[in-house]
């Protein structure tokens, strides 16, 4: 069977602990078996990252700027229980999504994967909801400290034109934490254009929800941007019947679990890292959520939704057999093998990302799952669990046929 070419890389970030070990197996058993696969590799791994003081980040964000189409793995962003495991760590490193999408400023968008034996645990939801993640800013790019004594803090803008502004935070009586956030014009209306873009490319309606009856200024700048933004977009979206509206975050959250679905759900940086993960479950599982950030300049970066899977990683470690889903891993390879093909006019591979999509779909339908999904399938459904190798293998057999 003659591989099929690509001429132009992919950028290739390798992550941590299980999903690391999940990537290099679906590299060998799905991939490269069929594919003659161009990588630009980056070693994302955390150990990595602290060896060349996070350079490693900003190069294979920059990398993707270049290349256009990136593929990342899972990795760890340290907190003070990791710095205790890794105690080879000289800093607290941020988190390495945080970067790159700070460096594209794109919008992340997520979307569950459905599959016909397992139905969400709300009811009445019947079609996938999008959640629009805006990607920069906000707690990601914040600074904080810690004071022990009573005082105040204030924060102060000093412009380049000499002009000052300076607001009290807050007086206190003894020790306290503080945060400073910001964000940029320039990103939230990249955010409201990439949303608007998004709606009409899928032909779903937008949803837009921020806090604005209290960040009056900060959320409010958002309300205003979208409203701004949303003119350009009017036309189309009347021409396609589709709608936007905003409402604040806790009507939203009220709204969208009474609806049936079919919609993209935009939201800020913490707001969509938090209900991207309410979503996913509700539908089924973490490991069964797209993602894909998307820049202005159309540069593309796919992963998948959740963490590396450390539990599963410290029985790995001791020789156990684990069975972790690997469904949102191999799906953020399609995405970007289906993108790059697409850009560079090789139908034969986006022809394969469908098929290796369908083996996937295949192989659930028949039964066979990871042990994360076989307690949500419909009664009457008989599924067994497999070990990620045997799900895996099962993938390539199904995906053999079809070649």
């Amino acid at each position: 069977m003659n591989k099929i070419q690509m001429v132009t890389p992919l950028v290739e970030m390798d992550g941590d602990e299980m999903t690391r070990i999940l990537w290099q197996m679906i590299k060998d058993q799905l991939i490269t078996p069929f594919v003659d696969l161009k990588t630009e590799y980056y070693d994302l791994g955390l150990l990595h990252r602290n060896e060349t003081k996070d350079q490693v980040t900003v190069d294979a964000a920059n990398a993707t700027k270049r290349l256009g189409v990136a593929v990342k793995c899972a990795t760890i962003t340290p907190n003070k229980q990791r710095m205790v495991e890794y105690p080879q760590l000289t800093e607290m490193w941020k988190s390495p999504n945080g970067t790159i999408r700070s460096i594209l400023d794109g919008t992340v968008f997520r979307a569950p994967i459905l599959i016909d034996c397992i139905h969400p645990v709300v009811k009445n939801w019947k079609l996938p909801i999008t959640i629009a993640r805006h990607a920069y800013g906000d707690v990601y790019k914040s600074v904080d400290m810690y004071t022990t004594e009573p005082g105040e803090c204030t924060m102060t803008f000093k412009g380049e034109s000499g002009e000052e502004k300076t607001l009290l935070v807050q007086k206190v009586d003894g020790p306290a934490v503080w945060q400073g956030a910001h964000n940029k014009e320039k990103s939230i209306r990249s955010f409201a254009r990439a949303c608007f873009q998004y709606a009409i490319d899928t032909k779903q309606d937008l949803w837009f929800s921020t806090k604005d009856t209290i960040a009056k200024i900060y959320d409010g700048e958002f309300k205003k941007v979208f409203e701004e933004e949303f003119e350009n977009y009017k036309a189309r979206f009347e021409e396609l019947g589709i709608t936007y509206f905003y409402t604040l975050i806790d009507d939203a959250v009220a709204r969208v679990i009474r609806s049936k679905g079919g919609f993209i759900w935009a939201c800020k940086n913490y707001d969509g890292d938090v209900m991207s993960d309410m979503v996913s479950t509700a539908f089924g599982s973490l490991a069964m959520m797209t993602s894909v950030l998307v820049a202005p300049d159309g540069t593309t970066e796919y992963e998948a939704a959740h963490g590396t899977v450390t539990k599963h990683y410290y029985k790995h470690l001791k020789g156990e057999a684990t069975s972790t889903n690997p469904m949102a891993t191999i799906f953020a390879w399609t995405g970007a093998l289906r993108k790059r093909g697409q850009l560079d006019g090789i139908d034969e591979l986006v022809t394969f990302a469908g098929q290796l999509e369908a083996s996937c779909f295949e192989t659930l339908s028949a039964g066979i799952m990871t042990k994360d999904l076989v307690g949500l399938v419909d009664e009457g459904f008989e599924a067994h669990a497999v070990t990620s190798a045997e799900f895996i293998a099962a993938i390539r057999q199904r995906l053999e046929a079809k070649r």
